[in-house]
Formats: structure tokens, C-alpha cells, sequence
């Protein structure tokens, strides 16, 4: 953890017995569940229920569903999600729901998106991707950059859009950019990386687990989870973050938990980052586990992971004026 260089909070009380509890009934679950689409089932189902229960979203969150057909490419598809505070039309948060290329929604995600939307007055744009079994690699990174042409085609300025993820969404969030930056493309104003998955291998996470084990997220439950997405050798080689063939890149912020097996990981992507010449900021959150600002009702410490996330958001989107109202576009 060498990387973070800022004041951490200190642990809650409430966190402390929220991670227990977890550890002894969602983790063991985890694992008992049988492998195929039973388990697929059950975790959508499981993980929908908590999600609800620990993070609804808030009460003046409004919600429209797109559905959109492309001429060529894939279908998009999402939601946007505005709260009564969202009065910016000047930009937008293109937003990429985590759970190991296999689970959860925009739908389960809406206690982070509202919060998210409330809290920068920004407008966010969170997409359903294909999951696994039934899609495989890159079918999640056709539909993310699926949506970002999209946002653009409605005339959304990309420097002026942020791509936010957690985990597998937080990895989608970086090879968009990628792809963007190999392409030569515009690239979005910043990144916000939640508990980012780097490695589809899991091997770093794997020998992390055995040291300190996150409550929520164990190692060989995400493999498998990641083996029905990618599915072959070259999927994994594929889907690496490198930064050695790009020579720009958006600053990006890294937030996880101490006691989440991507946690070395984080602290790498942000050593290479910073190797490469590009700008990113690193929070670790000490003592908490793998997305805990998606448990909002939960962890006291959300509150402040979200306030973080606002402000970087929000420094990279600085109010302008006489800007056309994008708000009948989307």
C-alpha cells in the first residue's frame, strides 16, 4: 500500500460487525453453491436481494430505461439515473456495474448510481452489458463501447463524460480507454475504478486470499465466476491492462478496501499508471472489503468513498455555462 500517500479513515464499529457477519454466512454460501447455471442463478438472485437491502437507492432517484438498436454493433442498453439534484446537463457519467462478468444489473446498482448522481448533479448513464455464460469475451466490451458511442452520437462532448466501474466494471472502464487511446480516439475526461479487477487470472488475488481474506469476495469463487467469460488463453491476454503501446490516458482514481483480494492489484495498476506517466490517485480504505461504497446502508465509510468520488468527479467536470441541454437527448 505503499502508493496511497492521504489521510485514511478509521475503521467503524457498524463495518466491523457488517464484514463479520459476512464472513460467516455470504462467503461460506459462496462457495457451497453448486457450479453452472444453478449457482449463476442463485448468486444473480442472492447478491440482487442484498444489494437492494444494502444500498437502496435514493428516494428521489428517477429512472428511464433505454433500449436503442444500432445500425451496426450491439444493442444498447441501460438506464439513466437523475435525483432531484441533478441539474447539469454539461456532461455525464458513463457507468460500468461490477460482479465478475456474470452477475448484477444497472437495477442492482441503483443505491450507487443515485448516490453518484446526486452527488455531482451529473446525469449517469448505467449500462446492462451482456453477461456470462451466455456472452464470452469482449462481448462486455462490445456493449461498453457500444454505449460511449452512443453518448457521443447524442452529442454528449467526450472530455466531458467520466467513465466510472467497480470491479469487472472498473476493468471494463479501463479497456475502454484503452481501445480509445489505441484508436486514437478522444478519450473521456477521468476514470473512477472501484476495487477494479486487473488481473482475469486472479492469480495475485488468489495468494492475497490466503493471507487475509476478504469477507465478501473469495478468490476462487471470482476464477470461476471469470473462467464462463473468459473462456480461453487469449481472451485473458486480450483483456490485459497494459500502458507500454499508449502515450496518453484519463487520470483515474483507485479506491479499494485493505482486506480485498485486489487490493496488491490496485496498488499495482497504480504503480503502472504512474510509471507510464499518467496521473492517478489511490485511496485504500483500511479495513474494508471489496466494493463497500456499493453498500451504502451499510458501511458508515461509503459516505465518505462517495464524497471522494464526487469531488474527482466534479474537478474534472467543472460547471460551464451556455452549454446546449442535453437533457432531451438522452
Amino acid at each position: 500500500m505503499g502508493l496511497q500517500n492521504w489521510a485514511a479513515p478509521g475503521l467503524s464499529l457498524r463495518s466491523r460487525v457488517a464484514m463479520g457477519a459476512l464472513s460467516l454466512t455470504w462467503r461460506p454460501l459462496s462457495h457451497a453453491l453448486p457450479p453452472g447455471r444453478v449457482a449463476t442463478t442463485a448468486g444473480r438472485s442472492l447478491i440482487a436481494t442484498g444489494l437492494a437491502l444494502g444500498s437502496p437507492p435514493l428516494k428521489t432517484a428517477r429512472f428511464e430505461r433505454v433500449e436503442e438498436p444500432r445500425v451496426s454493433g450491439p444493442t444498447v442498453r441501460g438506464e439513466w439515473v437523475r435525483t432531484s439534484r441533478v441539474t447539469r446537463s454539461d456532461g455525464a457519467v458513463l457507468y460500468l456495474h461490477g460482479s465478475g462478468y456474470v452477475v448484477c444489473s444497472s437495477r442492482t446498482h441503483r443505491g450507487l448510481t443515485s448516490q453518484i448522481a446526486d452527488r455531482t448533479g451529473l446525469p449517469v448513464f448505467s449500462i446492462d452489458y451482456r453477461l456470462a455464460p451466455s456472452a464470452r469475451f469482449p462481448a462486455a466490451s462490445d456493449d461498453a463501447r457500444a454505449a460511449w458511442d452512443w453518448l457521443l452520437a447524442k452529442g454528449h462532448d467526450p472530455a466531458r463524460v467520466v467513465v466510472a466501474g467497480d470491479s469487472a466494471g472498473g476493468h471494463l472502464a479501463l479497456l475502454l480507454a484503452l481501445q480509445l487511446a489505441r484508436e486514437g480516439e478522444p478519450l473521456p475526461a477521468a476514470l473512477v475504478t472501484l476495487s477494479p479487477l486487473v488481473d482475469t487470472t486472479l492469480r495475485g488475488g488468489t495468494i492475497r486470499d490466503r493471507i487475509e481474506r476478504d469477507p465478501f469476495a473469495a478468490a476462487a469463487v471470482a476464477q470461476r465466476a471469470l473462467g464462463g467469460y473468459f473462456d480461453h488463453p487469449a481472451a485473458h491476454h486480450a483483456a490485459r491492462i497494459d500502458f507500454t503501446d499508449v502515450d496518453c490516458f484519463p487520470p483515474t482514481l483507485v479506491h479499494n478496501g485493505s482486506r480485498e483480494m485486489l487490493a496488491g492489484d490496485c496498488t499495482e495498476l497504480t504503480r503502472r499508471l504512474r510509471a507510464a506517466g499518467f496521473e492517478a490517485k489511490h485511496r485504500v480504505w483500511p479495513g474494508l472489503m471489496h466494493v463497500f461504497q456499493a453498500m451504502t446502508a451499510v458501511f458508515p465509510e461509503s459516505d465518505a468513498a462517495l464524497s471522494d468520488i464526487a469531488e474527482f468527479i466534479t474537478g474534472r467536470l467543472p460547471t460551464t455555462t451556455g452549454h446546449r441541454d442535453l437533457e432531451a437527448t438522452a
